[in-house]
């Protein structure tokens, strides 16, 4: 079996997302993020494939880096239903006790939205779908799949979700061979 290096890769955020607002799916990326993925872009190596969520800000990173990925429904970011678009004091003044619900129940679903649980089963499928692909690969995407990636690889409860901080255009490695994923250190 062909050893696989998977690259997660933080897309940008939004001026909406920097004031701590649930983000658009179409809006673009904020000048800070801009400027990290072209100067992150330079320091990539070479990848055998590049893999992409859906959502502009997401593209525009993978853009920005140089990259010509193709869409991977698996690395789409969570969906927050009715609180796309907002920001956290006005979710509480709609629904309160909501936020602090969805941070205490991975199953918790924003109304209309995907909960916590259907996020780590779609990344979970992912890797599988990744494991024995083989070659260096890099995929763009978001915090939350980010986060659900490395509590699969871990075995960690999905309440240790909260516990992990994903910077903007920041990445995790991930190394398979072929049967199990384990987290790689980058540097």
């Amino acid at each position: 079996m062909r050893a696989t290096r998977l690259t997660l890769v933080c897309s940008g955020i939004t001026q909406r997302m920097r004031k701590a607002g649930f983000p658009l799916f179409d809006e673009t990326l904020e000048k800070r993020s801009v400027e990290l993925a072209r100067a992150f872009g330079r320091q990539l190596s070479n990848t055998n494939r590049a893999l992409v969520a859906s959502s502009r800000r997401a593209q525009q990173t993978a853009h920005l880096m140089g990259l010509r990925a193709t869409v991977h429904d698996g690395l789409r970011d969570q969906n927050y239903g009715v609180w796309e678009g907002k920001t956290p004091d006005e979710i509480e003044a709609a629904q309160p006790g909501s936020l602090a619900a969805w941070r205490a129940d991975p199953a918790y679903s924003p109304g209309g939205g995907e909960a916590l649980t259907e996020v780590a089963t779609r990344t979970a499928g992912f890797l599988d779908s990744m494991l024995s692909a083989g070659g260096q690969l890099i995929a763009v995407t978001h915090p939350a799949v980010v986060r659900t990636a490395m509590i699969h690889i871990l075995g960690a409860p999905l309440t240790s979700y909260w516990r992990i901080d994903t910077p903007p255009i920041s990445l995790i490695g991930l190394y398979s061979d072929g049967t199990r994923w384990v987290l790689r250190t980058c540097g």
